[in-house]
């Protein structure tokens, strides 16, 4: 699959557990993760699914409900959509290497419109450089947008005015969505 080239050329699949990317159906949601990555510096990676792969994001402070925070997002290589189940510790050596959790996920509604109102294919509103969208999540619920600067880098802001909503958790501290466990415990799980 081509656009998984990259993600595929940088990973040791007889050493990691990740997973490889063969073809599999897109849902009728498109659908949306946020892990926690404990590599070499913690990050939140934020993927949307785009047709068959999950466009990604390494959020370094993670994305906030609260409206006021603007959160840098680096782009990185396209995911399979079966990365949304990863959970466990990617071997010290492998790209990435560190331990993995899924902090959040769920389906989100592309909300992408021109100037005069009428909706735009979400790929295509990723590639013009500005995306909104609508999270459902268990943790993060709400109007969401993405922006590129001109140095290839996003911004990711929660839509709203005026109220505050949550800010990002300590990821130490924060608990997977799938499983219940922290990052020590999913590191020590694999461990022992």
């Amino acid at each position: 699959m081509e656009r998984l080239r990259e993600y595929q050329t940088k990973r040791d699949f007889d050493r990691t557990a990740e997973p490889q990317g063969h073809a599999t159906a897109a849902s009728d949601e498109p659908r949306f993760v946020v892990q926690i990555h404990d590599a070499r510096r913690m990050h939140f990676d934020f993927r949307l699914q785009v047709g068959d792969v999950l466009k990604s994001w390494s959020v370094p402070k993670g994305p906030s409900g609260d409206p006021h925070d603007k959160r840098l997002a680096v782009p990185t290589e396209d995911h399979p959509l079966e990365y949304e189940e990863f959970e466990g510790v990617i071997p010290k050596g492998e790209y990435g290497g560190g331990t993995v959790i899924v902090w959040d996920a769920g389906t989100y509604e592309p909300l992408s419109h021109d100037r005069r109102g009428r909706p735009v294919d979400f790929a295509e509103s990723l590639e013009r450089g500005h995306a909104t969208f609508r999270l459902k999540g268990s943790k993060l619920r709400g109007d969401y947008a993405l922006t590129r600067f001109r140095d290839g880098d996003w911004l990711l802001v929660k839509a709203g005015h005026g109220a505050h909503g949550h800010g990002t958790p300590d990821p130490r501290r924060a608990r997977s969505v799938r499983t219940g466990r922290t990052l020590a415990q999913v590191a020590a799980d694999a461990g022992g």
